[in-house]
């Protein structure tokens, strides 16, 4: 591959880490609103989300590695 497509890829990966981050704090906001609302709160609903929120976490992570290889010297 060469240094132009690396860097086109590069950069489709930034776009999408960034949307997946959005998803992560748009489903924290979320949980925390839907919590706040105290007992009345649907647990059910609050639980699928926080495991959305973790999914999302490790496509989160997947990503990182993928643009920030840890480099051993």
């Amino acid at each position: 591959m060469n240094t132009s497509a690396r860097m086109e890829q590069l950069e489709v990966l930034r776009v999408e880490l960034e949307v997946l981050r959005q998803e992560h704090r748009d489903l924290d906001a979320a949980i925390r609103a839907l919590e706040d609302r105290g007992p009345a709160g649907d647990i059910l609903t609050i639980r699928r989300l926080k495991k959305q929120k973790l999914g999302l976490k490790d496509r989160i992570a997947v990503l990182e590695d993928r643009i920030f290889p840890d480099i051993i010297a």
